[in-house]
Formats: structure tokens, C-alpha cells, sequence
């Protein structure tokens, strides 16, 4: 069983900034991607940043500049911290591995449980 447990959301003032983290746990053989999506209300899943194994990063334009994402491979875990938030970066955040579970040849994305955001004065 693999899982991805996320902390660190919450309420904060715009200009404000939080740090999101993740850590993936069980029988993992290893980890290729880590990253956080996130999902405002009345919106679609959007892609937030996301760290290689080697990492390399990517994250959306709306974020550059203001979210940096990093990675503990020993700890097998991902964090992401956001700086200069926005009321539109209220969101729930979703943790994202893609990864090689033990038991199998073949690697899957795993999803975490979510984290709520919410940017307001």
C-alpha cells in the first residue's frame, strides 16, 4: 500500500505565505515525479509545479515567480512553498507522485487526500 499525506494548508492574508508538504509512505521502490495540483471552486484540476527525480521543475505560469517547489528524496517528500498569495490561489492542493510501488514492474500516479488554501483578508 503506498500513500501520500499533505499538511500545512490554511487560512492566510493575501501577500501572505504558506509551505504545503508531502510525504509518500509504504512499499515503495521509487519515485519518479512528485508535484501539487490544485482545484478552485467551480474549476477544473490545474497543474501547480512539479519536481523530476533528477530535480527539474515545471510549474504553471501563474505561480512563477511565487511558489517554489522542492524535493527530500530521503524523506520521499515534496514541498511546496508559496509566497505573494492571491485570493484566485484559493484552492484545495493535491499531492501527486508518480512512482514504482514494490509489488509491481510498472510505475502509477497516487493522488493525496487534499489540503484546503484559502486566501482572504
Amino acid at each position: 500500500q503506498v500513500q501520500l499525506v499533505e499538511s500545512g494548508g490554511g487560512l492566510v492574508q493575501p501577500g501572505g505565505s504558506l509551505r504545503l508538504s508531502c510525504a509518500a509512505s509504504g512499499s515503495i521502490f521509487s519515485i519518479y515525479a512528485m508535484g501539487w495540483y490544485r482545484q478552485g471552486p467551480g474549476k477544473q484540476r490545474e497543474l501547480v509545479a512539479t519536481v523530476a527525480s533528477d530535480g527539474s521543475t515545471k510549474s504553471a505560469d501563474s505561480v512563477k515567480g511565487r511558489f517554489t517547489i522542492s524535493r527530500d528524496n530521503a524523506k520521499n517528500t515534496v514541498y511546496l512553498q508559496m509566497n505573494s498569495l492571491k485570493p484566485e490561489d484559493t484552492a484545495v492542493y493535491y499531492c501527486n507522485a508518480v512512482l514504482q510501488p514494490k509489488w509491481t514492474m510498472t510505475s502509477n500516479q497516487y493522488w493525496g487526500q487534499g489540503t484546503q488554501v484559502t486566501v482572504s483578508s
